[in-house]
């Protein structure tokens, strides 16, 4: 058994909470009880002659700034803040827009973390102005003149500020890019006030901006043993044309891989060995009946009608992954489709005529595509490869099966005929490509694209990874949603059945 590949079955047992789309109930990170979603409280810095303000639409989640302020540079700073006391190591992301055409070139908005609450104090921030600047800036000590780091983006929509010990980074890009990235050592205080800023460049004039997709991400511990240390999780969705995000549901624990039912109105997603549903009417949960299947995994796929749901359920004495298939609506009695005494048997897509279940299998010393009959149990091998393939999915159409192989050094998305033959690799850029899933009209392929620095065979847990989009005919991918994730973002099939959302889980420390 080979342990980068093993999907054990999440164990830790923590409080969990809840928290409906429509912000009826509190969560916990998006803090829904306090008027500015995330952040503790807002304010001016530097005491400018004209007042700013900050307001958090907990329907959109998005957050608008409005702010003056003479500069932000030499040695003291004048801008409008929305902020809160972070401690230790921490990502903060959102896509950002101007409102208006502005009258000063060095307006300014981005993401600052600073000592004290005061136009002097030692800061380091992401900042993107109104001309093409966007770059690091701090300062070093109480009342020194402002220092620069700049990045080469123009006009990035989308950014990211990390900090990770005495390190801050900026990653930043226009939306469909990949991030680029520059760092700077700054030293600043354990705890910090963290947040996002406006700044107009002129003590009279105020300038806006919107924030949307804000994340505060509190990443794992480096140490953080996979399989056994998780950390919370938020369920959400996405709508594909425009980017725009929304937490629907968190929990200070580890959930997985949801899947939308046909009929739109729930998710289906699993967390410590049970499968749960959450209605998206009510935003309410309940576990699915599985019988004795309770120690399932991140492959949960349902039938292309909508009324079976397959699983991988680990079975004694060896912790075997097994497959088996419900009715929808659960039942005391799952029915077995692979034997475990053939190996360990991950669950990833369904034939268009529901007879047959694609797996990645282990048989023979490797893991493979297979496929399984069932109604008779025979198990048919679709690839033969000595490297890992995985993830495999039927294009609605049926003709075609796309799946991740590793098989050309790094992991990247391929396709094969119905019967195996045909093999031909997809995507050829440097990062490791995974679950490659089809929009239900068959026009978007949608995969989850890790760094460059991880071992190809794994799909590790709580990494910095991209949600990427390519049309199913071929072309150029472009990233959706940057994330912290990875392992259970969106293992199993995650579009909405009108081809305009895709749901996935992203995680942070609760």
């Amino acid at each position: 058994m080979t342990p980068k590949y093993l999907k054990i079955l999440n164990t830790a047992i923590i409080t969990t909470f809840f928290l409906s789309f429509n912000s009826t109930l509190c969560l916990a990170d998006m803090n829904q009880s306090n008027t500015l979603g995330l952040f503790e409280t807002h304010m001016d810095i530097g005491d400018p002659t004209t007042s700013g303000s900050a307001n958090y639409d907990p329907e959109t989640q998005t957050y608008t700034l409005t702010g003056a302020g003479e500069n932000m540079w030499f040695g003291k700073d004048q801008f409008h803040f929305a902020y809160k006391k972070i401690k230790g190591d921490f990502i903060i992301r959102a896509t950002i827009e101007f409102v208006g055409e502005g009258t000063h070139s060095h307006r300014k908005i981005g993401i600052i973390a600073k000592n004290e609450l005061t136009g002097d104090s030692p800061h380091a921030n992401a900042s993107i102005h109104g001309d093409t600047l966007t770059s690091i800036q701090y300062r070093i000590e109480t009342g020194a003149d402002t220092l620069e780091t700049k990045l080469n983006v123009y006009h990035p929509t989308d950014i990211e500020f990390q900090r990770k010990g005495n390190i801050f980074t900026l990653s930043a890009a226009v939306y469909g890019e990949n991030y680029k990235s520059v760092s700077q050592e700054v030293l600043l205080n354990e705890e910090v006030f963290a947040g996002l800023f406006i700044c107009s460049h002129l003590e009279d004039t105020t300038e806006t901006a919107i924030f949307r997709n804000v994340r505060i991400v509190i990443p794992a511990a480096d140490d953080f043993v996979p399989y056994q240390d998780y950390i919370g999780s938020h369920l959400e969705v996405m709508d594909v044309a425009t980017g725009h995000r929304r937490i629907l549901h968190s929990e200070n624990r580890s959930l997985q891989a949801p899947n939308w039912t046909p009929d739109g109105k729930t998710l289906i997603y699993n967390a410590e060995g049970k499968i749960y549903q959450f209605d998206l009417a009510s935003g309410n949960n309940t576990v699915l009946n599985t019988g004795p299947c309770t120690n399932n995994n991140n492959d949960h796929v349902l039938s292309w009608g909508g009324d079976q749901l397959a699983i991988s359920h680990h079975v004694a004495p060896n912790w075997t992954s097994v497959i088996y298939t419900l009715p929808i609506e659960g039942t005391d009695s799952p029915r077995q489709i692979t034997d475990p005494a053939n190996g360990n048997s991950y669950l990833h897509g369904w034939s268009i005529d529901n007879e047959n279940l694609l797996f990645t299998g282990e048989r023979n010393g490797q893991y493979d595509i297979w496929s399984i009959n069932i109604k008779t149990g025979d198990e048919t091998q679709l690839t033969n490869e000595p490297t890992l393939d995985d993830g495999s999915e039927f294009s609605p159409d049926g003709k075609w099966i796309y799946f991740n192989s590793v098989r050309t050094g790094t992991m990247q998305i391929w396709r094969m005929k119905a019967d195996g033959s045909e093999q031909q690799q997809v995507t050829f850029d440097t990062y490791n490509n995974w679950f490659p899933h089809f929009s239900p009209d068959g026009k978007w392929i949608a995969y989850l694209a890790f760094p460059t620095d991880i071992d190809p065979t794994g799909h590790p847990f709580y990494k910095k990874v991209y949600l990427r989009l390519m049309p199913s005919t071929g072309g150029i991918a472009k990233t959706i949603a940057y994330i912290y994730g990875g392992q259970g973002t969106i293992n199993v099939p995650s579009w909405s059945p009108d081809s305009k959302s895709l749901a996935f889980v992203s995680n942070t420390q609760m």
